[in-house]
């Protein structure tokens, strides 16, 4: 019997993770990956699923529109105990404000230029796809993040033993055979694999990191026990600031230019990110000017704390422990709130090259066990349809959530949750279609269908709003050419093995 040398041993094994780590976690990576990218540009998005609210101000003066902000809230929320104005950079269009009073909390859309209250059509925005990628939906957020986070681990093993198996795999970066089958799919799964190996490494460990305190707790609660560990965690994820209790004395609240202006001096005009006030119109009323992490790599907390009633500074939190500042930069790498448009579309694409390498891994496994079984089994069915129904339904869906946005009536009760609704109702049609369906088929059909939806799109747009988005358009239509080319690919039996030709299967 021969033995096998060490490296032969170890890339075998690997080999073994590699399949089983990719089969158990792919479907929900490939989703991850995309609705992750798109969460690059959720600001973008939101502006457009919010027609009605016009365009930001070209020049915008951080401290004129806080101030009509804080006017506005002392109408809205007078009494409250915190006032909270998020206010807008290069790629938001509205003023995000917010008042808690005891136990509720109210929010309102302001205009930047006048401090008005916006009433656009109710939607999820962007926020959709930025927290079903790591939280999932219909299910408790808790249990929703352990299934992201399992999945993260198994695919950084898939990443890394993909890097122990493959010998050549820079060399066969630069190789590609089209029309020849399991070639084909293995030479693009190992193009997509290098293309952007470093960001898939990165923003793994990175997604791990920023949720290092739900999976990975247990210090905080030696360290602080079970009731200040949740409190102390907070704190450094998010600025808390030390408030005095309510005097009862009334006082009106400093002028917010002279505080802004504190705040350009130290970090640079235009940087402010959102405005705290606490206990407005009271005598020990705080407000703080927490920075924006538009241009930082490391999103630890800096913020100022001022007298509310005199103006008077009273701390500045500008550093922190090494610790928050390295989990602050993986926060901050992970987001990419940082980037410029250039390094966004990159994080996008390689976002789009990652679920590309999953869906292309997906196909290869389908593939290789079509060649080699002369019946197909339960498990190559399945993973053929889950194939169909992970990669076009989900094209489907995203494309039937931008097309509800656009034709759900405006009164629809509880409308933001329909277009969420209308989401997972065309994934799953498309799922029970997939089902029903020959693979060769499903391919052909329901890429047909993505780029159907695709293609309206822009029509709907102009027809429901009467306002371009010339960005999004092209993007719409490039969508619905690539959908259309999967459609054609689809037809073409040089694309399948022999047993797997939609010619003799596809019935």
């Amino acid at each position: 019997m021969t033995t096998l040398p060490a490296p032969a041993r170890l890339r075998q094994s690997m080999a073994g993770l590699h399949l089983w780590a990719g089969l158990l976690g792919g479907w929900l990576l490939f989703a991850i990956f995309v609705t992750g990218g798109i969460s690059y540009y959720r600001d973008e998005l939101t502006q457009w699923l919010r027609p009605e609210i016009p365009a930001r101000p070209v020049v915008l003066d951080q401290a004129v529109a806080a101030q009509r902000a804080l006017d506005t809230l002392a109408r809205q929320g007078a009494n409250a105990d915190q006032w909270q104005v998020v206010l807008p950079g290069a790629r938001a269009n509205a003023i995000e404000a917010a008042w808690e009073r005891g136990d509720s909390r109210e929010r309102a859309l302001l205009d930047p230029a006048s401090g008005a209250v916006l009433t656009p059509r109710a939607t999820q925005g962007g926020e959709f796809f930025y927290y079903f990628h790591f939280s999932l939906h219909y299910l408790p957020a808790t249990l929703g993040r352990w299934i992201v986070g399992l999945c993260t681990i198994m695919s950084l093993a898939v990443v890394i033993s993909g890097i122990v198996i493959h010998r050549r795999i820079f060399s066969d970066f630069f190789t590609f055979r089209p029309g020849k089958g399991q070639r084909s799919w293995l030479d693009a799964h190992n193009g997509f694999s290098v293309l952007s190996l470093p960001f898939y490494l990165m923003i793994l460990y990175t997604g791990l990191v920023t949720l290092m305190f739900f999976y990975m707790p247990w210090p905080a609660l030696a360290a602080f026990g079970a009731q200040q560990a949740r409190s102390e965690m907070a704190k450094v994820m998010q600025p808390r600031f030390d408030t005095p209790p309510r005097t009862g004395s009334a006082a009106p609240l400093a002028g917010l230019a002279p505080l802004v202006a504190q705040a350009d001096a130290r970090w640079g005009a235009g940087k402010v990110g959102r405005i705290v006030v606490t206990h407005p119109g009271d005598r020990a009323a705080r407000i703080a000017i927490v920075r924006g992490d538009g241009d930082r790599v490391s999103v630890a907390p800096s913020w100022l704390l001022f007298d509310g009633a005199s103006g008077a500074l009273l701390t500045a939190h500008d550093t922190s422990s090494a610790a928050v500042s390295t989990w602050g930069g993986a926060y901050a790498l992970h987001l990419g709130r940082f980037a410029d448009p250039l390094l966004r579309w990159l994080y996008f694409m390689s976002s789009l090259a990652g679920a590309a390498m999953v869906a292309t891994g997906m196909m290869l496994w389908a593939v290789k066990r079509r060649q080699k079984a002369k019946q197909a089994g339960v498990g190559l069915l399945l993973v053929e349809r889950g194939n169909v129904a992970c990669v076009a339904g989900l094209s489907i869906a995203v494309a039937a959530f931008m097309l509800a946005n656009r034709l759900l009536p405006l009164e629809l009760a509880a409308r933001a949750q329909w277009e969420v609704h209308c989401f997972f109702l065309a994934w799953a049609a498309a799922a029970v279609y997939a089902a029903c369906r020959p693979a060769a088929r499903g391919w052909r059909a329901l890429a047909l269908v993505s780029g159907a939806l695709w293609a309206s799109l822009p029509l709907v747009n102009a027809w429901t709003t009467g306002r371009p988005f010339l960005a999004f358009d092209v993007a719409f239509i490039c969508m619905a050419g690539s959908s259309w080319i999967v459609s054609r690919r689809s037809r073409s039996p040089s694309r399948y093995p022999p047993a797997y030709s939609p010619g003799r299967n596809a019935r």
